[in-house]
């Protein structure tokens, strides 16, 4: 992959809704879960980001660019548009 986010962005692999329970239950779209969470794949050179490749984050939805790169599907994000790291 050759996109490198800048400055104070954040580069994520989203994480699709769960469609099956572990069990095996089929999960209905209105009971999916809607906050969007992903894989950090990298991030910018600001020195102020708090997460780091690899943890699972929650971010702001509104504020996501979406990209797809080689049929992945991937925002960035600036660093303080991230909630939460799981």
């Amino acid at each position: 992959m050759n996109i490198k986010p800048l400055g104070n962005r954040v580069l994520i692999e989203v994480k699709e809704a769960e469609t099956k329970t572990a069990s095996g239950l089929i999960i209905p779209d209105s009971a999916k879960e809607k906050q969007p969470r992903g894989t950090v794949v990298a991030i910018g050179t600001d020195e102020k980001i708090e997460v780091k490749v690899g943890d699972t984050v929650l971010y702001t939805k509104f504020a996501a660019n979406e990209v797809n790169v080689d049929g992945k599907n991937y925002v960035i994000v600036k660093s303080e548009d991230i909630m939460a790291i799981l």
